[in-house]
This record gives structure tokens, C-alpha cells and sequence, in this order.
């Protein structure tokens, strides 16, 4: 690595992390895309097999601050993520069989699809005092399945479907969602850079720096939400613009290989 890679490394790692404190779901969906065309990752597959491993140490950083604060379901996360387990190593399974640029097409797709969910204004409503029943668990293992394919497939931390699945499934609030989602983060990133890691598909080097990026970003993340709060809206809606873009970009890079 020269020491231009070192600091591309660190500060994709920050920006990224930065990203995630602010924005949470969505905001890791740059680690790919920064790894390949600012440190200079050149194959796809080690790209999201480091990205991922990173994205998975950062959501277990943030897990633990939200831990402490109560707000995580630990009892509708577990089943969300064993569920999801299993689907993460089949779908990073079947991404490492197809081809690294096509892969990355469909990356594209994916990236396109997350910002706009970005779009839609979240709903806060929601039962807090939601308890993990049977019924609930019939509901959460399905999803947390299909969830697990793609988030292991696409190679994200799958946040923007983890959310959504979660209030839907249980009824928690958007704040219980998205604390317990980082439940799900961590895991389906374990399990897909564990299974790229099998075949020699992640740069450890790398991920450790852009690891130590992301501790920086988390923090600088955390005090731009509170900054701001009054114009969360707009900022999503810029956010998404920028991924719709980045999108873009991915996918003509992959068509022109």
C-alpha cells in the first residue's frame, strides 16, 4: 500500500462512518464504491468482502451505544438475524459465482433502490413496548431469510431493508427499528466477509484502516444528526441524490468494465 492508499483508506473510512451516524440505514452503501475507485481496490468481489467486514465492526460499535440506551429488541433482533444468517452466506455464496462487473451492476441497482427509500419521510409511530410472541416470530424469521439473501447478495449492511422489515413484522417504533437493526447489520456483514474471507477476498489491511476512518466519522456522524435536526428531510433527500448519482457512476464504470 503507498501512503496515498493509507489516507484514501482512512478517509473513505470516515466519511463513511460519518455517514452512518447521520443518516444511519443507507449510509455505508459508499464503502463499496470508495474502496474501489478512491483507495484503488481493484476487484469487485474484495471490495464488498472488505467493506463488508468493516460495515459489520462499526454496526457493533453503534450497537453497543444503543444497548446502553434500551433501545434494542433483543428477543425480535436475534430471530431477524439467525434467520438472516443463513441467507447472508447463500446470497455472498452466489455473488462470489457471478462475474465481478456484473456484480457491480447490480450493486448499482441496489444503491439506486436504497436512495429512494431514503426519499419516503419515516414514520415514528410504532408500539414500544413491543415482547416477541409466537405469531411475531413467524413473521420476522421469513424476512430476516430474504433480507439475509440480499444483504449478502448486494454486499450492504442491508439496513434500509432491516427497518422497515422490523416495524413491519413487530410494530416497534422506527427508533427500536433502527437500534435493533444494527443486530442484523453486524451479523449479515460477519457472516459475508467471513465468506469471502474463506476464499481470500478481503484486504484485512485495508479494512483495519478504514475501520479506524470509521471511529473518527461515527463520532463527527453523531454531533452532525443533533446539528441537523431541524433539516433531517432535506439532508436525506441530498444524501439520496448523491448515492442516485454515485449509482450512476458504478454502473458506467461496470457497462464499460
Amino acid at each position: 500500500m503507498t501512503l496515498t492508499s493509507v489516507l484514501a483508506a482512512i478517509a473513505s473510512g470516515l466519511l463513511v462512518g460519518a455517514l452512518l451516524g447521520v443518516f444511519g440505514g443507507g449510509g455505508s452503501v459508499l464503502a463499496t464504491p470508495l474502496l474501489l475507485y478512491a483507495v484503488g481496490v481493484r476487484d469487485p468481489h474484495v471490495a464488498i468482502g472488505t467493506s463488508t467486514a468493516a460495515v459489520a465492526v462499526n454496526a457493533a460499535i453503534n450497537l453497543a451505544g444503543h444497548a446502553r440506551g434500551g433501545r434494542v429488541k433483543w428477543p425480535c433482533a436475534s430471530v431477524f438475524a439467525a434467520a438472516g444468517l443463513i441467507g447472508s452466506f447463500a446470497g455472498s455464496s452466489l455473488a462470489k459465482m457471478v462475474d465481478g462487473q456484473r456484480l457491480l451492476l447490480f450493486f448499482a441497482f441496489a444503491m439506486a433502490a436504497i436512495a429512494l427509500s431514503m426519499l419516503r419521510r419515516p414514520k415514528s409511530e410504532g408500539d414500544p413496548a413491543v415482547h416477541i410472541t409466537w405469531p411475531l416470530m413467524a413473521r420476522l424469521a421469513p424476512l430476516g431469510l430474504l433480507t439475509g439473501v440480499a444483504a449478502g447478495f448486494f454486499g450492504i449492511g442491508g439496513g434500509f431493508l432491516i427497518v422497515p422489515g422490523l416495524m413491519a413484522a413487530t410494530g416497534m417504533t422506527l427508533a427500536n427499528a433502527a437500534a435493533s437493526s444494527l443486530v442484523s447489520v453486524m451479523v449479515f456483514g460477519a457472516a459475508t466477509s467471513f465468506n469471502y474471507a474463506l476464499t481470500g477476498q478481503v484486504d484485512w489491511p485495508v479494512a483495519g484502516l478504514f475501520i479506524l476512518g470509521g471511529l473518527a466519522g461515527g463520532a463527527i456522524g453523531v454531533r452532525g444528526a443533533a446539528l441537523l435536526a431541524g433539516r433531517a428531510v432535506l439532508a436525506r433527500r441530498l444524501f439520496a441524490g448523491l448515492v442516485l448519482a454515485v449509482a450512476a457512476y458504478v454502473a458506467w464504470r461496470a457497462a464499460n468494465g
